[in-house]
């Protein structure tokens, strides 16, 4: 590995320089997977993920095999933390074993840096709470892939503010002419200070990213609509009431019909019957399968673009 080791914690670290490298690398590694040099021979991956995954933890596997390097698989209680270990002990030995880590938590993104031993051992965010970093670069890959050129496009997000949302506002507020709009139940928005961040990012590249709490609000044209499940992964909410104000977010055939030609994505997985209906899940303009098969192209070009650093 060459250089100073890096990692990808947040999107918003990233210049944009490095986001359209990676983006085109996920879209040039789905069209010919073998279109690398095996960039992690002789390297170890760690593969730290502390909560449920299926898409995100075999891309990174068959990714770091596919790129020439070895994985190794940890569970949530299979290191010493799970016996009172610090994260920083725990990332002084991992820096000393390993070349990648990558790691999936449902606690702050802090926990990650701690791992890092100081920034010697490159980490890949895999979810954390604050953010899902590779997953915007895979949806940002998927709109590219299918649409070309995103100047104009016009995308709608229906649903909570999560991990999911702030990692797509980020990507689609440093496209040049894009306009996102997220529809967020009341309460259930983009924190403040990432919708001020990438809205100011957007306005820069002639875009716009905007928050409503009524998706009947949104006038405009939309060519994507993008919901998420409503319950991430590993969070609950502490209204036992959420549901009745998650309802009006359904994504289903009626919504879908206000934009004939607009394309459904899912970062999956998804409840059929709750944020979305199976109907649009499974038809015809729906990318989510592309979307999620976009996953192990982008994880590859995150694992090859770290280790080049």
């Amino acid at each position: 590995m060459s250089g100073d080791p890096r990692g990808l914690y947040t999107l918003a670290e990233l210049d944009d320089h490095s986001i359209q490298h990676l983006v085109r690398r996920t879209v040039e590694l789905h069209v010919d997977r073998r279109a690398h040099t095996r960039p992690l021979s002789g390297l170890v991956t760690g593969l730290l993920f502390t909560r449920t995954s299926t898409r995100t933890r075999t891309a990174f596997t068959a990714g770091t095999i596919r790129l020439g390097g070895t994985p190794i698989a940890f569970g949530p209680t299979d290191l010493q933390t799970a016996t009172g270990e610090s994260l920083a002990d725990t990332g002084r030995m991992l820096a000393g074993m390993l070349d990648l880590l990558v790691v999936r938590t449902a606690g702050p993104m802090h926990e990650l840096r701690e791992l890092s031993d100081g920034g010697t051992l490159p980490v890949v965010n895999a979810m954390s709470a604050e953010e899902h970093p590779t997953q915007g670069l895979a949806d940002l890959a998927t709109l590219i892939h299918h649409f070309g050129a995103l100047d104009g496009i016009r995308v709608l997000y229906v649903g909570e503010g999560n991990n999911t949302a702030v990692a797509l506002a980020r990507v689609l507020s440093r496209q040049s002419g894009c306009h996102a709009v997220f529809a967020t139940p009341p309460g259930y928005g983009l924190p403040s200070d990432v919708l001020a961040e990438t809205a100011a990012a957007a306005v820069r590249c002639g875009g716009s990213v905007t928050e409503v709490h009524d998706p009947a609000a949104v006038r405009d044209d939309v060519h994507a609509v993008y919901t998420s499940r409503w319950q991430t992964t590993g969070s609950s909410k502490p209204d036992p009431y959420w549901r009745d104000a998650f309802r009006p977010f359904h994504v289903d055939a009626d919504l879908m019909a206000r934009w004939p030609g607009a394309m459904f994505l899912h970062d999956l997985p998804a409840h059929r019957g709750e944020e979305v209906s199976g109907e649009v899940l499974d038809g015809k303009s729906s990318l989510a399968w592309t979307q999620a098969r976009l996953k192990a192209a982008g994880a590859m070009a995150v694992l090859e673009w770290v280790s080049t650093g």
